[in-house]
């Protein structure tokens, strides 16, 4: 799940001696404590923001940065299949900047807004070599749910990627955020929602963005088995997109990004037939 999709450049290291890993996540050396405050952990060049023991909210190579190690965060990067320009992308929650970073970095015609509620998190950005605030790319305090309720403009993409130390912050789970999200988004914007599939509410959430966007979503699931469900929701009518298109579109954005935008297409594509099938 933490290695690369196609070069498996850090694969081995993942590997390497198990019960020192272990050990070393039982035993973390934390910058903040384990009252819910965010702390982070380094091991084998691995580095980790987490808020308890049982859970990592992020991962980062610290000698490749703006690499995406975690299976759900480039399963997240499926949007561009469906936007592969977006001019401008919102993103609930930091994290450790995984998402922020790839897009910061591979998509310079994209103006980058992200919206972290927990200052603790932010503080740690330099840590993730997060870059600083400039003309394309600004980190805010806020309140996602609150932010999307009354966004002063909108975007082609936006990204839902908020779990605090309870998991899943339920105020980015109702019908009305849901409902605030689809507004948000210009005629032909995307929703990317990462969700806990072994969460209570997991069902009722995907019923509610269901509601908001007229049943035009994808479930996108997540290499290595990891319970992360990737929920792809499509504000335009012009629904469900061609096969054709999807496959071109993956063939060209594989030759740019270190991601396997084939597979992602082909799952994507077997999911549109199953609902074809379904609603003959």
């Amino acid at each position: 799940m933490r290695s690369t999709d196609k070069s498996g450049k850090h694969s081995k290291r993942l590997f390497q001696n198990p019960l020192k890993r272990i050990i070393a996540w039982l035993n973390p050396k934390p910058s903040y404590g384990f009252n819910g405050n965010p702390y982070i952990h380094e091991e084998d060049g691995l580095l980790a923001l987490h808020f308890d023991k049982l859970s990592v909210q992020s991962e980062m190579w610290l000698d490749a940065p703006d690499e995406l190690v975690l299976g759900y965060t480039r399963a997240l990067m499926s949007f561009m299949l469906f936007a592969p320009n977006p001019k401008h992308i919102a993103m609930v929650g930091l994290g450790g900047g995984s998402l922020a970073k790839y897009c910061y970095r591979n998509l310079p015609q994209s103006d980058i807004l992200v919206i972290e509620i927990n200052s603790g998190v932010i503080a740690l950005r330099n840590e993730f070599a997060i870059p600083p605030d400039n003309e394309r790319f600004h980190v805010m305090l806020a309140d996602g749910a609150d932010y999307v309720s009354d966004a002063p403009s909108p975007v082609d993409v936006l990204i839902v990627d908020g779990f605090d130390a309870t998991g899943h912050a339920p105020q980015l789970g109702t019908q009305q955020f849901y409902d605030n999200c689809f507004s948000m988004l210009n005629e032909n914007g995307i929703l990317a929602v990462n969700l806990w599939f072994e969460y209570a509410s997991y069902k009722e959430y995907v019923s509610r963005i269901c509601n908001s966007f007229a049943n035009r979503i994808f479930i996108v699931d997540v290499e290595g088995g990891s319970a992360n469900k990737i929920i792809l929701a499509v504000k335009s009518a012009d629904f469900p997109p061609q096969a054709a298109t999807l496959r071109q579109r993956a063939n060209s954005l594989s030759e740019t990004h270190p991601i396997n935008y084939q597979a992602k297409a082909s799952k994507i594509i077997q999911a549109l037939e199953i609902l074809q099938t379904q609603r003959k």
